[in-house]
């Protein structure tokens, strides 16, 4: 199919349709990559970010990305109880507690990721990866000047560990 078949069978006025059908594509990808991690790919994500040790608190490292204190109790409770994390005083305030990945954690990320990738491949590949690092930047930018609530754009990039 050429070009100019494409955009008559599928106009750009199709946004959504296309946006729609690569997200629920891309949610059950991802979903399939990550079930090993308690909370699926919410608890991927928590997971990366301790695995990374960017943030010296629990409270920062909800704030980072963008999910309430309290659910991120139940997050890490979970994450520890399946020995991926381990909750230690922080050393500058003792009131306050850190996430440390567990050595098991390490092991499991690689592998989470490499599903990940894979699962991406299979969404995306209609598309070659200039194409792919094209879309992935427009969306991310996109992303990043919509402002609804907070601000996504930090929460995106700290996500994509930029």
């Amino acid at each position: 199919m050429t070009a100019t078949d494409e955009q008559t069978t599928h106009p750009v006025s199709d946004l959504g349709w296309s946006l729609g059908v690569l997200l629920r594509a891309y949610e059950h990808a991802m979903t399939t990559a990550v079930e090993a991690v308690p909370h699926g790919f919410r608890g991927f994500l928590v997971l990366r970010e301790v695995v990374r040790g960017a943030h010296p608190s629990q409270a920062a490292l909800a704030a980072s990305l963008g999910i309430d204190r309290t659910v991120m109790t139940y997050l890490i409770d979970d994450l520890e109880q399946a020995g991926l994390v381990e909750r230690r005083v922080a050393e500058v305030d003792r009131r306050q507690r850190r996430v440390h990945p567990t050595p098991d954690a390490d092991a499991l990320l690689a592998e989470l990721e490499h599903r990940m990738a894979v699962a991406e491949d299979a969404v995306f590949g209609a598309l070659d990866p200039a194409d792919r690092a094209t879309v992935g930047r427009l969306l991310r930018r996109a992303a990043c000047e919509y402002r609804e609530t907070g601000d996504p754009c930090t929460t995106v990039e700290h996500a994509l560990g930029r």
